[in-house]
Order: C-alpha cells, then structure tokens, then sequence
C-alpha cells in the first residue's frame, strides 16, 4: 500500500497550486490588458521576488523564534540547575525524545516549582527562627544556626522544627516548675511571717505582665530558696513545738486547768512566727509563776523523774545516784538540775525504747511460763477432763518457745547495743543478758532441786507402807491432824492410789488393814502385855506416819503426775505420725 501523505505535504502541495493558479489568473488579465510578453515577464519576475522575499522573511522569523526557545532552554537549564543546587535537591532530568518547545515549557515548570518551594522554605525559615530566637532568649540558650542568606534544606528546617519543639517543651517544663516554686514560696511566706529580701524572690513574686527569665540559674536560685524556707520553717515550728512541750509540762507542774488550757490554745492563732511569739509570752508568764510556787514544781518533776526510773528499769543505787532527789532547798537551782535529769532519762528511755519494751515483754512471758511450770505441779490437774492436760502442755511448750525467741532478739540487740555505746546494758544495777541467764540457770536448779526431793520422799514413803501393810495389832492408831487432813487418811489415799502406764488412777484391789479393837472377853490380866506391845508399835508406825507428810504426798503425786504427762505427751506424738 503506498505511504499516506504528512499533512505538511498536503498543504504545501496545495500551496503551489494556489501559487500556479495565481499566476495564471495573472497571465490572463495581463493579455486581456494587452500587455506585452516582455512586460509580463517583468511583472511574473516581480510576482517571484514578492513571493521568495516574504517567504524569506517568515523563514527568518522562524529561525529567530527557533533561536530564542533554545536560548531559553539553556537560561533556565541553568538557573534550574543553580536552585536546586541552593535547595539541595537532585539535579534536573530532561525527558528525552521531545521537541524543543516542551523541553521549554517543562524547564519553565520546573523552575516555578522550585521557585515556590523555595519561597516556602524562606517564608517557614523566617517563622521558625523567630520563634527560636525569641524561646531561647527566655530560656537563656542558644538558637539553632543556619548561615544567614543560605537556603535551608529540608534536613535543615525539620532539625530547627525539633529544636524549637524541644525548646517549646523546656519553657513548658521550667514555667511548671516556677509557677510550682512559687506557689511554695508564697504558702511558706504565709505560714512562717517571711517578707520578700531578694531581688530574684520579689521578681518571682510579682504579678507583672513581663515574664520571669526561665534561666536554670533563676530555677535553680528559687529552689535554693524553697529549701531555705523550708528549713526555716521546720526550725520555727520545732521551737514552737519545743515551747508548746514546756508550756504543757508548766500546765502540769502548776496544774493548771484543763478549761484554761485549752482557751489559750484557741487564743494562739496566726502564722506559725507569731504562734512562738504568743507561745513564748505564755512560757514566760508561767515560768513567773513557777517561781512563786517551786515546791509543788519540783514535786511534780521528781514525780515524772520516777516514772521514767521505773520506765528504764533503774535500781535503788543508781536512783541513789541523784542526789539533788533528796534535797529539800527547793530553788531555781535545783529545779534546773530536776529537770535536766528528766531530760536525760526521757532521751534514754526513747532511745532504747525497743530495748524497753522488749524486756517488758519477755518478763511478762517469764512470769506466764513461771505460773504454767507451778501450775504443772498440781496435783488436782489430773482429775480433770476434756483434755486440759494437753492443752497445757501445748501452751507451756508454745511460751517455752517465744521465750527462747525473745531471749534471742534480746541477746542480739543488747550485745549490739553494747558493741556501740562500749558499756553494759543494765537494768536494776545488773547487765540484763547476766540476769536473764541467771534467772535460766535458778529455774534449772530449782526444778533438779525438787526433782531429787521427790525421789527422796518417794524412798521414805514407801518404807512405812510395808511395814503398816504387815501390822496384824489390833489396837486402833492414834490419829493426827496434819495440814488439815489425817495421817492415816494420807496413808490410805497413798496406799490406794497407784498409777497406771496410761497415766489413769486405779484402786488397789487389797484394802490397807486397820487396826481394830481387842475382844471384851480377854482378860484383864492377859490384856495388859498386849497393850504395851502395841503402844510400842503404835508409836513407831505414828512416827512413821508423822514423817510422810502431806507435802510430801503431793511432792510424790506431782512426781508421778510428770510422767504421766510425758507418757501422754509421748502417745500423742506417735499418733500425730
């Protein structure tokens, strides 16, 4: 198939036709005028000159145009190329293949894309850096730096938006604490009477419109300052609590009432500066009036002097030791010297306090485990039901046990307490950690003491049961009283009572012979030799009797009744297994 013809040929084909068909209309009208051949070859000349001088001329034009689209394409390829340079952007990429006019145009976009963006990088580099200059001018720092006439990148203006965030974040922080500051500066100004001395203090305070330098010199000068308030006021209120204290130990001393007392409470009103003015005015009224009545004072201290003795365990020597105690001259003097000595004891007492208290409470178990170890003595325990013998086991073993843990935090925290002070701990004249050990030791030898008494009497008492077992006399005893109850009455009890290996009591199946009277048929005669026999065993079968006595039961009964317990004890803990 032929090529179809370019538009362009078309119409210049169509150009040269219009040029031929032109002419020719020419040609026609010069012979209808008549001009000669030589004349319309001037004039065709003419027509051709006219015709290539205009096309000549819009050739030229064309060029010119051609030359200045490409004089163009090369300005603003430059100063593209420049901007970006200045913006730190990529350099520009021409797309490849176009005609020069779009390369043109393209490069003219190009250029007002980069324009503007650079006028918008200018326009926020100016915002940002007057709200940098002006936050660190508040906050004493320095401003982020950018080369002055320089355009920013975009590295550039996101770290200067960071430091101004970060610099906004400051002033935040820093007016959180002056405002916090000073909020404490005013109350602590209120509370203690204090008025403003500093230059710095009074611009902190003040409610001017101008704003507080926020330097971390100026918060770290206000918090100085805080601190020193602070300390002035918890100096104030320790003196006006050390003024209230003696005015209530005056009230007591003086006794004073309770009605008047507590209206100068209600009267001592204001800030805590002029409470210790008004509590000093109290003290020195009362320290008049205690002049006027030192006797009765200085009872009452010597009253509150004993009480702390007491308190700290103090024996009669050391009391002793304080001899303006018993000097009856009562002055000012010796007023001073009572009450220095409580405040010695009431440091001492409040120091060691827990000591205190730690041998206050393991006395009172001692007393508790004393009272269990007489109680497990009793005779009377074993004829009780629902189980108390066990329960009392379980309790004495459960005191045992926080005896011995009492005893061992004691003995740590004295021996400790005497590692520092370089002294011995003493209560009663005594180091404590002799005395607890001794009090150990007197209870051990207390109970072999009546251990060995118990097998001792236990001896005794078997002797004369024999014998009493064996007696055929038929002539009654004489009885005798002893504690209350009747030897033979004793004797019998004794005698009948046997315990078991399960610890319960059980009846003797032979009943103890007793002597009866002498048949009224004997004879006169024949009686009188009986009599006499039997008075001599009588009287050693009463001595016998006379020598076992009731203590001496119970000592036996109390024996046994212990290894009853411990058989039981025994029994129990195979079951709990």
């Amino acid at each position: 198939m032929p090529s179809t013809p370019r538009k362009s040929e078309v119409l210049a084909s169509s150009l040269v036709s219009s040029v031929n068909h032109a002419l020719g209309k020419l040609l026609d009208i010069w012979h209808q005028i008549g001009i000669k051949e030589e004349m319309q070859l001037e004039r065709m000349q003419a027509v051709k000159l006219h015709i290539e001088n205009l096309l000549n001329e819009m050739i030229t034009e064309e060029c010119q145009l051609k030359e200045r689209i490409e004089s163009s394409i090369e300005r603003r390829k430059k100063e593209l190329t420049s901007l970006r340079n200045e913006l730190s952007l990529d350099p520009y990429l021409a797309e490849e293949g176009i005609s020069i006019l779009q390369m043109e145009k393209d490069l003219r976009l190009a250029l007002d894309a980069t324009l503007k963006e650079k006028n918008e990088r200018l326009e926020e580099l100016k915002q940002l850096q007057q709200q940098d200059e002006k936050l660190c001018a508040e906050l004493f720092t320095t401003p982020y730096y950018i080369p002055t006439g320089s355009i920013p990148s975009r590295l550039q203006l996101e770290e200067l938006k960071e430091h101004v965030r970060m610099r906004s974040d400051e002033k935040k922080r820093r007016l959180e604490v002056f405002l916090k500051l000073r909020n404490e500066i005013r109350q602590y100004n209120e509370e203690i009477g204090h008025t403003p001395d500093s230059t710095l203090e009074k611009e902190a305070l003040s409610d001017d419109e101008e704003p507080f330098c926020l330097t971390n010199k100026n918060i770290e000068a206000l918090q100085t300052l805080v601190n020193k308030l602070q300390l002035k006021k918890g100096s104030v209120i320790s003196t006006r609590e050390a003024l209230k204290e003696k005015v209530r130990l005056l009230w007591n001393r003086l006794r004073w009432p309770v009605e008047k007392q507590e209206q100068c409470k209600m009267n001592i009103k204001g800030s805590i500066t002029q409470e210790v003015t008004m509590w000093e005015e109290e003290l020195l009224r009362l320290e008049e009036l205690k002049k006027e009545n030192l006797k009765g004072v200085i009872g009452k201290v010597r009253q509150e002097l004993d009480l702390y003795w007491e308190k700290c365990l103090y024996s009669t020597e050391q009391k002793s030791a304080f001899h303006p105690y018993y000097d009856d001259n009562f002055t000012e003097d010796l007023l001073n010297q009572h009450d220095e000595e409580v405040m010695k004891m009431k440091l001492l007492y409040e120091k060691n306090k827990a000591l205190y208290d730690g041998i206050a409470k393991w006395e009172a178990t001692w007393k508790q485990f004393m009272e269990l170890e007489k109680k497990s003595t009793n005779p009377n325990r074993l004829v009780n039901r629902g189980g108390t013998l066990l329960k009392e086991e379980r309790e004495r073993s459960k005191i045992h046990k926080l005896l011995t843990k009492l005893g061992e935090d004691l003995k740590r925290s004295i021996e400790s307490w005497e590692k520092e002070q370089g002294c011995n701990f003493l209560i009663k004249g005594q180091r404590f950690l002799d005395y607890m050990a001794n009090q150990w030791e007197q209870h051990k030898l207390k109970k072999e003491q009546e251990r060995l008494t118990k097998k001792e009497d236990s001896a005794v008492l078997k002797t004369p049961m024999k014998r009493l077992a064996g007696s055929t006399t038929q002539t009654p005893l004489k009885t005798r009283k002893l504690h209350g109850i009747t030897n033979l009455t004793v004797l019998r009890a004794a005698s009948c009572i046997s315990l078991t290996s399960t610890g319960t009591a059980a009846v003797a199946r032979t009943p103890i012979p007793v002597c009866k009277t002498q048949s009224k048929s004997t004879p006169p005669e024949s009686r009188q030799p009986a009599r006499l026999q039997e008075g001599k065993e009588n009287q050693q079968t009463s001595k016998s009797i006379n020598q076992f006595s009731y203590l001496d039961f119970t000592k036996d009964l109390s024996k046994k009744t212990s290894s009853t317990s411990e058989i039981f004890n025994s029994t129990v803990n195979e079951n709990r297994y």
